[in-house]
């Protein structure tokens, strides 16, 4: 049994940080916030993913031996009902996920092929959606063959993009010392640089920021796993913590190195990381290499995260499923494991999300950055249910054993895990605005918006139509 918990705080640290941690997250919200991001990382490092990762180390160690993660942890603090809300959640909040992967695959195969990224700015939309929606059906029909092998391609690809992530904070800080290169950003080292404006459009990109360091409850099974879990685990989750910190504000440090923070490129969110890559391997004399050598592993990231998320949520939703909510048929077996029908549901909902926004969203650029802003506001509905398992834990404290308390009075630890909530609540619900000026295109900015409002709405509804399905078919058996 000894053998089994040999995980120590460092290896938490890392597979956690390959779970949350990404260079897109730097890119993203440097083309949304300039040089002032690295105030707003200080701030969401502080009041926000500090506790978050250690709300999770205590759910964790609570429910050590739970599978189902979030889901169980609400079943085991409040009731079946909520439980399969929280399961549900969790499953379809990938559901933008999924639609956007196919674009970031085509954006990477164009830089690898044409050594560009005039691709997303010059086809058509509808055309792109209608690529993204073969390759996506490709992917569906390639994961329910129930392939182990894009899974291995997962630890490779994630390993690949953790190092070109750190190796691109390393060349582009010293750039300026080692080569000719020159810093883009003017004003540089003024403070003025690096304070936000705190008007409401700076608030309609937190919801970014908040996307960008949840999911560490992916975590939570590695508990039981780690050696001295009480003390190991949550000094991981802070290591974390600092990893995270340091790669946020260096990279967008090193952005503003090699882009002007005044003059965002409009498609930096798609093509920032290229780009970056790119102007790194001029200063270095070695052309393409770091740009060909990012592609590979971001397609490979991509393509692997793609059969991943169609797959491991799936099983999160059918695998404690409970007759009462989810019918039996959706949760049918093939001789492979793979639940058929749940694939065909995920498969009709995404190809939705593929097709309906490009009728209306021509322009591709910012049909990706819209689909991006998309899974901003949705992905982080699946946190709301960490901090409520939180407070419901906090209320029923005496009932449950833990190695690790984060804070040891149930009172303080109800009302931080109410701030969490609320926080993310609220960047969510702000994150719905459009970051397109409604001037230069009313009809557009409209058309996104009542796509980010109803998105979600859907997906509740969707979730509430399961059980009343679920109890049709029991009457009829």
């Amino acid at each position: 049994m000894e053998n089994e918990k040999q995980l120590r705080w460092s290896n938490i640290a890392l597979i956690a940080f390959v779970a949350v941690w990404g260079l897109g997250n730097v890119v993203n919200n440097f083309a949304l916030q300039g040089l002032s991001v690295v105030t707003s990382w200080i701030l969401i490092m502080i009041i926000y993913f500090i506790p978050y990762t250690l709300i999770v180390g205590q759910l964790g160690s609570t429910f050590k031996d739970a599978e189902g993660g979030v889901s169980s942890w609400i079943r085991a603090t409040s009731t079946k009902r909520l439980a399969y809300y929280a399961a549900w959640t969790y499953w379809i909040v990938h559901i933008p996920y999924l639609a956007q992967k196919p674009q970031g695959i085509l954006i990477a195969f164009s830089w690898l092929f044409r050594g560009n990224g005039n691709f997303i700015n010059t086809t058509p939309a509808l055309i792109v959606q209608a690529i993204c929606l073969v390759l996506f059906l490709f992917f569906l029909w390639i994961a329910s063959l129930g392939l182990t092998t894009l899974k291995r391609i997962g630890s490779v690809a994630g390993t690949g993009m953790f190092i070109m992530s750190i190796l691109f904070i390393i060349l582009a800080v010293s750039a300026p010392f080692m080569t000719k290169a020159t810093v883009q950003t003017p004003n540089m080292f003024s403070l003025k640089s690096y304070l936000p404006k705190f008007d409401f459009t700076y608030f309609t990109t937190v919801s970014m920021l908040v996307f960008a360091v949840g999911g560490s409850e992916k975590i939570s099974p590695y508990v039981n796993k780690t050696k001295n879990p009480g003390r190991e685990f949550p000094l991981g989750m802070l290591v974390l913590a600092g990893m995270v910190a340091i790669c946020a504000l260096l990279g967008s440090f090193a952005m503003g190195i090699l882009f002007n923070s005044k003059h965002i490129p409009a498609d930096l969110m798609a093509n920032g990381a290229y780009y970056a890559f790119q102007r790194l391997g001029a200063f270095y004399h070695v052309g393409n290499l770091f740009l060909i050598l990012y592609a590979i592993a971001n397609v490979l990231a991509q393509i692997s995260a793609l059969a991943f998320s169609i797959d491991a949520p799936l099983k999160i939703l059918l695998g404690d499923a409970d007759p009462e909510f989810i019918p039996k048929k959706l949760s049918k077996m093939n001789k492979k494991d793979v639940p058929v029908n749940g694939y065909i549901l995920t498969g009709i909902l995404v190809s939705i999300l593929i097709i309906i926004p490009a009728l209306g969203i021509g322009n591709m650029n910012e049909l990706f950055n819209w689909l991006l802003n998309l899974n901003s506001v949705v992905m982080p509905m699946r946190y709301l249910w960490v901090f409520l398992a939180y407070m419901l834990l906090n209320k029923h404290l005496k009932e449950f054993k833990s190695d690790y308390k984060f804070l040891k009075n149930p009172i303080a630890g109800r009302l931080v895990g109410a701030w969490c909530f609320l926080f993310t609540a609220f960047a969510c619900i702000l994150g719905m605005v459009p970051k397109t000026s409604y001037a230069s295109n009313p009809s557009s900015w409209l058309f996104q918006l009542t796509l980010n409002i109803l998105t979600p709405i859907i997906f509740v509804a969707l979730g509430m139509i399961l059980p009343m399905i679920a109890r049709r078919h029991h009457a009829d058996a």
